[in-house]
């Protein structure tokens, strides 16, 4: 790979992605290490090509909302979790690396308590991701290679609910972690409803709805 302009000094647009292809393993590791930790941009790897995309504002906004509806659904239902918002996964074997908008351990949440780095060739997969305004085949991709078993998906006012059957993600009503709630109706209706009333009026009305219903 020849590269005229260090990976650290390229400036993106919000809003816009670049795609570098036939990147090794070895190169994509160096990139991550060239980016650091602390940085808005995020990354995503698979089949030897890196995308590196710069979120929008209302982006990082949605977000939040369905991050702490996914909370405040594990504190009614009294489950515990552990949060670990844009992570960088990765497995060497699979040669594949993503950073989910937030993701959540539930079943497994003990594997990962007090773990600040995870490698998913030792350490399980999230139960839970979350992507907002998703588009690439190689984010799917690297989802289905990590076995992520759930993934939602939050794209032009819809959700799409994404559940791993066979090493294969296949569309799906229900949550597999919420079951008995209405998650493709209720964050679409929250994000609406925030728009209109604030976020924080929002999030109380659904979980007044929720421990009432």
């Amino acid at each position: 790979m020849t590269v005229l302009t260090p990976i650290h000094k390229i400036h993106l647009n919000l809003g816009s992605q670049i795609t570098i292809p036939n990147l090794s393993w070895l190169e994509f590791e160096k990139v991550l290490e060239e980016l650091g930790q602390k940085r808005t941009l995020r990354l995503a790897y698979s089949r030897q090509c890196l995308e590196i995309m710069s979120p929008l504002p209302e982006h990082e906004r949605v977000k939040i909302l369905i991050s702490d509806l996914v909370k405040i659904i594990l504190r009614v239902q009294k489950k515990s979790w552990e949060a670990l918002g844009s992570t960088t996964f990765k497995n060497q074997i699979m040669e594949v690396g993503i950073e989910p908008d937030e993701c959540f351990y539930i079943k497994n949440y003990q594997a990962v308590i007090g773990k600040n780095r995870l490698d998913l060739t030792q350490d399980p997969p999230p139960d839970l991701a979350i992507e907002s305004d998703l588009t690439s085949l190689t984010e799917i991709t690297a989802y289905q290679k990590l076995s992520v078993p759930e993934l939602w998906v939050y794209h032009q006012g819809q959700l799409t609910i994404y559940i791993l059957e066979e090493k294969e993600y296949q569309k799906s009503s229900l949550s597999l972690n919420f079951p008995d709630v209405m998650i493709t109706e209720a964050v679409p209706k929250l994000i609406e409803r925030a728009n209109s009333v604030g976020s924080s009026q929002a999030l109380w009305e659904f979980e007044e709805n929720l421990r009432n219903n």
